[in-house]
């Protein structure tokens, strides 16, 4: 219960917490950056770390002159695709095992032929949106790797992807996060990035629901 209540007070303040990592670390945060959005997207097991609403606090600090903006856009743009390219390969080789079971009631064989065929058609656009959704970014690139979605054809998304939501995040923090009412109302900020990340989900769900 403890871990729990830890983790939400650094979710909900990574401002504060970030500052310390900077005044501890010094440059080597942005070692520790480049780990974490690795991590976010690159292991299946971690699909909660506060990718959008850490980069938004990291744009911040950039904006204030704490940590150099093209140190963090070219390492931690690498840093997402590497994470993804990893994530797929792990899907392609081992996500099999997970369809072995004939009678399982949710990996069924039927649910990989038809990631396949989905991917095939929505691939590209699939692997851009799911970087801007937590959770889903985590697990899309898995997917397509199960689903033997061509490599070269997962590439070209998973770069324009992986720049597209470094970037915005980045930069948004970076022009808005200083702001006084932003700096203020932090823990508001993020319950904010966090409801528009997770919004285009849920309306895709209501519409499968009820189509």
């Amino acid at each position: 219960m403890e871990m729990i209540t830890q983790f939400i007070d650094i979710f909900m303040h990574l401002d504060r917490h970030l500052g310390l990592i900077i005044r501890d670390y010094g440059v080597w945060t942005h070692a520790i950056l480049f780990i974490l959005i690795f991590c976010e997207t690159g292991l299946v097991i971690t699909p909660l770390l506060p990718g959008d609403s850490l980069l938004f606090a990291v744009g911040t600090f950039a904006a204030l002159g704490s940590l150099d903006m093209t140190v963090l856009i070219i390492s931690l743009s690498v840093a997402a695709i590497a994470g993804d390219t990893v994530n797929y390969w792990i899907g392609h080789f081992v996500g099999h095992k997970v369809f072995s079971k004939e009678r399982s009631r949710f990996f069924k064989r039927d649910y990989l032929d038809r990631t396949h065929r989905f991917y095939e058609r929505y691939g590209g656009k699939t692997i851009i949106i799911a970087r801007f959704i937590p959770i889903i970014r985590t697990f899309a690139p898995f997917v397509a790797g199960i689903g033997r979605m061509t490599y070269l054809r997962f590439s070209i998304y998973n770069v324009a992807g992986g720049v597209a939501w470094i970037a915005a995040f980045l930069f948004g923090g970076y022009f808005f996060g200083a702001l006084p009412l932003v700096r203020q109302n932090f823990s508001l900020v993020v319950l904010a990035i966090i409801a528009i990340s997770l919004l285009p989900g849920f309306v895709e769900f209501l519409r499968h629901k009820f189509s």
